[in-house]
């Protein structure tokens, strides 16, 4: 058997004694999951490209106390985690981003250029550029998504905020590789649409 494969069964077995109720088999899961946290974390601060003090290690452990404050955390495999992972990171950095708009002095709010949220929904764009008004204006657009469509919300989830591949994404949610490449295309199109009716007001 791998190392791989003894690191995977490892981590299944301990989402399972979570699942049954037992809270140490957090703390155990943690140091096995924690390099792939990280890559999430630097996926979201390399995204952000904002202040210094949004860094890696303060989103893993601003990520790591919502995770372990979930009581009966039902995760049922490995990308499941890390989805589940990727929303505890996707509030972390809305939050901080509501922070940076309540601390300007005006309270104003800034048009977001379509195509910045069009870089941004990209498959693998890195959007320096994207500030505190583009994260919340994504997020309260992918809302309304959520609202339209669940599945669709829970793809741009894995795939934007997570950074998961088809493969991953189709095993946390429990579908088909071919429903998460059809969902992924149909929210980024959903989603700059609603964006722009933002824009011009007609939302």
């Amino acid at each position: 058997m791998s190392q791989s494969q003894t690191h995977e069964q490892t981590v299944m077995r301990l989402l399972q004694e979570l699942r049954a109720g037992d809270g140490r088999a957090f703390a155990q899961l943690l140091p096995l999951v924690y390099d792939e946290l990280h890559e999430l974390a630097h996926r979201q601060r390399r995204r952000w490209g904002g202040n210094e003090t949004l860094n890696t290690t303060a989103i893993i452990h601003e990520a790591y106390l919502r995770l372990a404050g979930q009581s009966a955390p039902q995760w049922s495999n490995h990308p499941h985690f890390l989805a589940v992972a990727a929303t505890a990171m996707r509030q972390v950095l809305l939050d901080y981003a509501k922070r940076q708009r309540a601390g300007k002095r005006d309270g104003s709010r800034r048009p977001v250029p379509l195509e910045e949220v069009e870089a941004t929904l990209r498959e693998g764009s890195d959007v320096s550029e994207a500030r505190s008004e583009a994260i919340i204006a994504v997020e309260e657009s992918l809302l309304r998504l959520e609202r339209h469509d669940q599945v669709q919300g829970r793809v741009v989830e894995c795939r934007f905020y997570g950074g998961m591949t088809i493969e991953d994404t189709a095993k946390a949610l429990g579908v088909s590789p071919a429903t998460v490449k059809r969902r992924w295309a149909m929210a980024q199109a959903w989603l700059y649409r609603d964006l722009k009716r933002v824009r011009e007001g007609t939302v």
